[in-house]
């Protein structure tokens, strides 16, 4: 049997972060754990450092019974963590130790055990069917048996706070029952999630004063409180709290493990993870998302893409100066990083901490600052976006500091036609015509729809004269009709996200015509692209020094960097 505390935690057993993203969070809407991303997800909590794992309910469901025994085999190795079985006590009219399900819980090997009791006097007479002293007979009778048996045992008294609030004197029965019993810790449980954080403290501390009990909390989101009313309860004296990862879970969700563990470390002091475990924030919350096929919330506190996103230039004023004067803490700190994000918004010191986050020094230069500066703002008042493309801005930034990307061909032409056949099927063709390594080709290619085929054909035509663009690939691509354009005559905005196996990119283009928006925003992927490989030898009929895909000037060079 695995241990039954948290090892390397600075705290270690007095104070417990516990993680049930296996079993509540996985009764999120849309998420399906397999075991084998049951095993992922418990290895990364474990690299995080959170000091017990709630790995689901075996006996109830048959994926979480395969978990415990794959882990009892070998499968998991856990290095700060205790594994923790998660089941009912036993049911009214029989015994513990003949109890299916608890006998299950035995049979996982889990070292902590996690019963969930009703602790609510309507659920007990209403769901369970059964006085007070049966539903404390159940508590006592199954935690009794599972310490004899060497378990440490943890009880949810659900809608404890509901039911505080209806008949206190039998919620605090089910309490006196199960710590008299055995159990180390009592979790107060906000199950339906209506509680606000003075209130659920001020029940906490009352609870602590007339117990003396060891207390922990579980929070639901119901009224977006959860992080917060989590937070409260650690500061009205609990010591163990229960959290999801991305705050995953039934309805509106729980609380969410990182911004609960990111408020515990660093606005309370509290060690709660292992060294270096804090700076592991954002990684493991990406990796998780990854691992739960949903996208990271990027606006999610601690770990949050835009979590310390900087919009407004008197913010970057500030940052300018010290980047804690706009930073509620360092990013670092939880591995996340500063971005500064430039808009119509965007002032001189927006603008300066971009480029030289990019690469392009504008410091001491007034006049490519000033010009870069009113470029941005004319192009996102037509309708671009570079917040989100920041390829495309290090291209503007560029040219604006003389330092323009050298493009890797030159566009002669392109055309693309649609043709929609006697058998229905809609096929489109497109043909490019570019100067590329001093020669002119031309190259003609399908695809399903006028994007993907004109794609195709610069490919064809470029493949042979660029080592590297094999290696490119579109990973996203985002059409957006921008407001203030209806109809047919509305202007569109492309994102195209693309990647090299090693690095992703993103990049931007906007026209009324939606192939001539994709054909820039293609254009700057491969332009910045080339940008970081070693260079092209160009001869005549290719664009010079300073001629990026964006230049106006006949011949028709296509790009953005430098439209007027």
């Amino acid at each position: 049997m695995t241990r039954q505390e948290p090892a390397d935690t600075p705290l270690g057993d007095a104070f417990h972060l516990y993680d049930t993203t296996l079993r509540d969070g996985a009764q999120r809407e849309g998420i399906t754990y397999s075991v084998q991303d049951k095993l992922a997800v418990a290895r990364l909590l474990d690299e995080l450092g959170v000091g017990f794992i709630e790995g689901g309910w075996p006996g109830a469901l048959p994926k979480d019974t395969e978990f415990f025994a794959r882990a009892a085999k070998g499968e998991l190795k856990l290095n700060h963590a205790a594994l923790v079985a998660f089941g009912a006590t036993r049911k009214a009219g029989t015994t513990a130790e003949a109890d299916s399900q608890v006998r299950a819980l035995l049979d996982s090997e889990a070292p902590v055990i996690t019963l969930v009791a009703k602790s609510d006097l309507r659920h007990i007479e209403r769901a369970l069917r059964v006085d007070v002293d049966e539903a404390c007979a159940m508590v006592r009778d199954t935690v009794e048996f599972l310490v004899k048996e060497g378990r440490r045992v943890f009880l949810d008294a659900e809608h404890f706070f509901d039911g505080y609030a209806h008949s206190p004197e039998t919620s605090l029965r089910v309490l006196d029952a199960a710590a008299h019993a055995g159990a180390d810790v009592l979790v107060l449980c906000d199950t339906n999630g209506g509680q606000l954080p003075l209130d659920l403290a001020g029940t906490v501390r009352e609870i602590k004063e007339k117990t003396g009990f060891r207390l922990g909390i579980h929070c639901q989101d119901d009224t977006s409180c959860a992080v917060a009313n989590s937070v409260a309860a650690v500061q009205a004296g609990v010591t163990h709290v229960q959290c999801t990862a991305n705050g995953y879970g039934e309805r509106a969700g729980n609380a969410d493990l990182f911004a609960v563990t990111g408020n515990l470390v660093t606005k309370l002091g509290m060690d709660v993870l292992p060294t270096g475990g804090a700076a592991e924030l954002t990684r493991v919350s990406h990796a998780l998302a990854e691992i739960a096929n949903l996208a990271p919330y990027t606006h999610q506190a601690y770990v949050g893409a835009s979590a310390f996103a900087h919009k407004a230039g008197l913010h970057a004023s500030a940052i300018k100066v010290d980047p804690l004067l706009y930073n509620h803490i360092d990013p670092s700190s939880v591995g996340n990083d500063m971005r500064v994000l430039v808009t119509e918004m965007a002032g001189r010191a927006s603008l300066e901490l971009k480029g030289r986050e990019l690469g392009v020094d504008l410091a001491g230069r007034p006049e490519a600052l000033t010009s870069a500066i009113t470029k941005v703002k004319r192009l996102e008042s037509e309708g671009w976006s570079f917040e989100a493309a920041d390829a495309s801005l290090e291209l503007l930034l560029r040219q604006e500091a003389d330092v323009p990307a050298e493009a890797p061909f030159e566009l002669e032409s392109y055309r693309v036609v649609l043709d929609h056949r006697a058998d229905a099927e809609v096929v489109s063709e497109a043909t490019v015509k570019v100067h590329v390594g001093g020669q002119r080709v031309i190259a003609t290619a399908e695809g399903i729809g006028p994007v993907h085929a004109l794609d195709a054909a610069l490919r064809k035509a470029l493949s042979p004269h660029l080592s590297w663009l094999d290696s490119v690939e579109l990973a996203d691509y985002k059409v957006r009709i921008l407001q203030g354009h209806p109809g047919t005559d509305a202007v569109t905005r492309v994102l195209v996200e693309s990647t090299d196996g090693e690095r992703e990119w993103t990049t931007v283009g906007v026209h009324g015509n939606i192939v001539e928006a994709s054909w820039l925003a293609l254009c700057d992927a491969l332009v910045h692209k080339s940008s970081t490989v070693a260079p092209v030898t160009v001869t005549s009929g290719a664009p010079g020094p300073g001629r990026g895909l964006r230049h106006p000037e006949p011949p028709k060079v296509v790009g953005r960097a430098d439209v007027d």
